[in-house]
């Protein structure tokens, strides 16, 4: 019986290769503009803008890739660094440079999941008090700025002189604002109006922080932090109708 070669040089037939007929190929990844990905991140982030993603690529948190034509070009890594970066910002108070110290440069391999924020009193937690020059240079403010900040009440360092990554991040909200023209003294109704939201929510948990049992103690910062949720919620909404335009030929009541 005649032998049927199998394959191999030896045999004169080449090397069967796997064949891909019927395979799925994988989805050629698409990347994205900046606009899409400023759409898809303020389902999660309202507050987020162009410039505001602009900035932390300039500062190094985000590096999208670049089309012929210069546009920015993310990808899925980048949008998931980005919604990280965010979060840190938003629900920690960290800043830029202890986010960095967390995720590592972009395209490093390191994947922001690994990397869950730190929970309160972990060493990491990372409640840092900076100085009045890298708060200076995190807001872009200047010097003039800062002391108008803290002889109005809306900024106020500790005995040392130093901010903590709360009192940062409430420095570069008073920046941006600062840029569309409000000054100092048109902002101290915002504190006054958001201590006031303060002492109400105090007002309701300072019996269950006063309870012996530690575990009504725990639920009072629970309940604290969710009536804070709620009043800004309701400030933001109050704040919403009162900008809509009135009906046409009508005026609105005060």
């Amino acid at each position: 019986m005649p032998h049927t070669p199998t394959g191999g040089a030896l045999g004169g037939t080449a090397t069967r290769e796997p064949s891909l007929r019927g395979a799925a190929a994988a989805p050629e990844e698409r990347p994205q503009s900046i606009g899409t990905v400023l759409a898809a991140l303020r389902k999660d982030f309202p507050e987020v803008t162009l410039s505001r993603i602009r900035f932390l690529e300039a500062e190094g948190l985000v590096s999208p890739e670049r089309g012929a034509g210069g546009q920015r070009r993310f990808r899925d890594a980048d949008v998931r660094r980005l919604r990280h970066v965010l979060g840190l910002q938003r629900d920690h108070c960290l800043p830029l440079h202890a986010i960095r110290e967390r995720l590592g440069e972009p395209g490093d391999g390191q994947d922001a999941a690994a990397h869950p924020a730190p929970a309160p009193g972990h060493p990491r937690d990372l409640r840092v008090r900076t100085g009045r020059a890298r708060l200076l240079a995190a807001t872009g403010a200047d010097e003039a700025q800062c002391a108008r900040w803290e002889e109005y009440g809306l900024l106020r360092p500790d005995a040392a002189g130093h901010y903590d990554v709360a009192q940062v991040a409430l420095a570069r909200t008073l920046a941006e604002l600062g840029g569309h023209g409000l000054e100092p003294r048109h902002l101290r109704a915002v504190k006054a109006a958001a201590d006031r939201s303060a002492a109400l929510v105090q007002q309701v948990v300072a019996p269950l922080r006063a309870n012996r049992d530690p575990r009504v103690r725990e639920d009072a910062e629970a309940t604290a932090r969710d009536l804070a949720h709620l009043t800004a919620r309701l400030h933001d909404a109050f704040l919403r109708a009162a900008l809509e335009p009135a009906p046409h030929g009508q005026s609105r009541v005060r």
